[in-house]
């Protein structure tokens, strides 16, 4: 008889997680998947994509309800799971009876940061970070309502290109010096400004955030120097924080994420965490690629066969606001590196490699990205460079003109 094993969470990590079980355990558990969200599991990479009207939000579903059939899972969204009773192996929702299982997995992702200022909670404050979200936002674009958004990195970036194409008037405002901070270097982040602000996003740097103006809803955002920004909407992009509550309040030890081994498991028998939620090695990732390889060892694990997670090189190869970006390893050049530089403003093309020990250990690309993959697999096989590197900033058809062809 297949083993009850229940995943908390209807997201990227959740549906990856079934689709490495279903190659290697096929039939062992009889899975029941729990989602807050009142649809299907989708691509939350291509929300702007949607705010921007580039694709529609059916489109974006990672699969079919057919596809959920065929593998044997019970897929319930709209539910909300409400606790963990560790002793009696049971999960309890919202209106609903337990769930008995035998395994229990946590993917439950992680929430936008609100910002604990003066005027945060009124009407016309919002977040982006869901469908539901995307709804909202559309509404205030159609209506050509003036938008502050609050957030320099990829969330905050994609909701102002979203907005701007979608006929909004948008203001980006940003803490840091630079765009994109935790993903690209200075020169980077410079040119990623100057590429942006052409699509209608104005771009305001080193711009703290004081409190959100207005009497009754939204009409300004004040900024800490005194500036006053009229706005009649305020995204939050600042930031997400994993969702643990449900962990915490079951006693499973929690930092900022989940806490879990090489294995996924938390501190309780039988519960594993993976995805946004979790922490491992005192890392939370937030991102998609450490999830999915997080969701194939779990799938092994729960397999009955060996492997660990070890950490993963965080790397990010995206469309930020119609730019394509690629950042990985050691960008910045640590003490002892070597740097390479290729910079071109006038085409919107920057390349930056940064090599340690004779290995490729950092590089970012912003405009032409078009070889990130292979600088990823030297850098992630930490492989001898000295045969390439003569022309490896060209790329890989320059560099391996016969392996290219």
């Amino acid at each position: 008889m297949s083993e009850p094993l229940v995943v908390v969470g209807n997201g990227m990590a959740a549906a990856r997680l079934v689709d490495e079980l279903a190659k290697v355990a096929l039939g062992r558990y009889a899975i029941a998947v729990i989602g807050e969200e009142p649809r299907l599991a989708y691509n939350r990479v291509l929300l702007s994509s949607v705010l921007a009207g580039e694709t529609q939000s059916h489109d974006i579903e990672l699969r079919p309800a057919e596809w959920w059939r065929d593998r044997g899972v019970t897929l319930k969204y709209g539910c909300r799971a409400t606790e963990i009773d560790v002793g009696r192996r049971e999960l309890k929702i919202a209106n609903e009876e337990s769930i008995t299982y035998s395994r229990l997995v946590l993917a439950t992702g992680a929430s936008a940061l609100r910002l604990n200022l003066p005027g945060a909670d009124l009407p016309g404050v919002y977040t982006f970070r869901d469908t539901r979200d995307v709804d909202l936002l559309l509404a205030l674009a159609a209506a050509k309502k003036r938008v502050v958004v609050v957030g320099g990195g990829l969330l905050g970036l994609e909701a102002a290109y979203g907005l701007a194409k979608a006929g909004a008037p948008v203001t980006l405002i940003h803490l840091m010096d630079r765009l994109m901070e935790r993903q690209l270097d200075g020169s980077a982040g410079a040119l990623l400004k100057s590429l942006v602000e052409p699509k209608g996003i104005k771009v305001l740097l080193n711009a703290n955030t004081a409190r959100i103006h207005g009497a009754t809803r939204v009409e300004g955002v004040a900024l800490a120097d005194g500036r006053m920004l009229e706005a009649d909407a305020v995204i939050f992009a600042a930031g997400i924080r994993p969702n643990t509550a449900l962990a915490r309040e079951a006693g499973i030890p929690v930092n900022r994420g989940v806490v879990v081994n090489d294995h996924l498991q938390t501190g309780a028998e039988d519960i594993f965490a993976l995805g946004e939620c979790a922490e491992h090695r005192g890392v939370c990732y937030g991102l998609v690629e450490p999830a999915y390889e997080q969701a194939k060892v779990l799938a092994r694990h729960l397999a009955g066969g060996e492997g660990a997670y070890r950490g993963s090189v965080v790397s990010t190869n995206l469309k930020v606001s119609g730019v394509s970006v690629f950042s990985a390893g050691d960008f910045e050049g640590a003490e002892g590196t070597e740097s390479i530089v290729l910079s071109d403003a006038k085409h919107g093309c920057y390349r930056k490699l940064v090599i340690s020990d004779g290995r490729l250990s950092g590089a970012v690309l912003v405009g032409d990205t078009s070889d990130a993959l292979w600088y990823l697999e030297l850098i992630r096989n930490r492989e001898p460079i000295a045969p390439v590197r003569r022309d490896m900033m060209f790329g890989r058809a320059t560099a391996l003109p016969a392996k290219a062809a």
